[in-house]
């Protein structure tokens, strides 16, 4: 609850009401994992989520856009034969951390738990003004969809591209520093680390581990 009224607000401050990932479902989904930023004094200031795709259940970027371009139907289709996909949504940050580097902070930490929740491909869809952000940890514009990649998305005067990981695995699309903290992370689940952000540096603690996870590696 404190991840959808943290979220909402942020939409709210844009004037957004109708964004797919925002509807009360995915709490109740185990397919779905939250990522989530605290501070010291254990205030939710940020989070980020992975669904997993299933057969018969729809991704947001499908429920977003599949009625202006049904390629997209394919595209996850394959991906989750092809060893797993899934899709990174719902990214926020309260206005109190805006500028920090917190949502950086946060899309590298969801990435990274891919390795844990089995998948191969991550998708995604994104406003033009988080585009960079998002290209430099690997998502690559699909240019096949929409007009050449863009779709009025969640209202007409907003810019949205759907994108995709190629490889989540290997990160081979993302930027070296970025690609390096992702496997850091991905070796080093629990760990603090100094994260240097826009205004400065952050003493970040990780906990990144996946209890499911852990019990299949238990009983592997």
């Amino acid at each position: 609850m404190k991840y959808k009224e943290g979220h909402q607000a942020v939409l709210r401050d844009y004037g957004i009401t109708n964004i797919t990932s925002n509807m009360d479902e995915w709490m109740h989904d185990p397919h779905m994992h939250c990522v989530v930023a605290y501070t010291n004094d254990h205030e939710m200031i940020g989070g980020i989520r992975v669904q997993v795709a299933e057969e018969g259940k729809m991704l947001p970027v499908e429920k977003a856009i599949g009625k202006m371009d049904n390629r997209i139907y394919d595209i996850v289709k394959n991906y989750r034969e092809d060893g797993g996909v899934g899709e990174l949504s719902a990214l926020w940050n309260a206005k109190k951390v805006a500028g920090l580097g917190v949502s950086m902070l946060l899309v590298r930490a969801g990435i990274s738990i891919t390795n844990q929740a089995g998948i191969n491909t991550l998708v995604g869809i994104c406003g033009e003004y988080t585009l960079k952000m998002f290209q430099q940890v690997g998502f690559v514009v699909n240019h096949s969809l929409g007009m050449n990649g863009l779709f009025a998305y969640p209202k007409d005067e907003f810019q949205a591209r759907v994108l995709g990981i190629l490889n989540s695995s290997t990160l081979e699309t993302a930027a070296e520093y970025d690609k390096n903290r992702m496997q850091f992370l991905r070796e080093n689940p629990v760990s603090t680390y100094t994260e240097l952000g826009p205004k400065g540096e952050m003493e970040v603690d990780y906990n990144l581990v996946m209890a499911e996870y852990n019990e299949k590696k238990k009983y592997a």
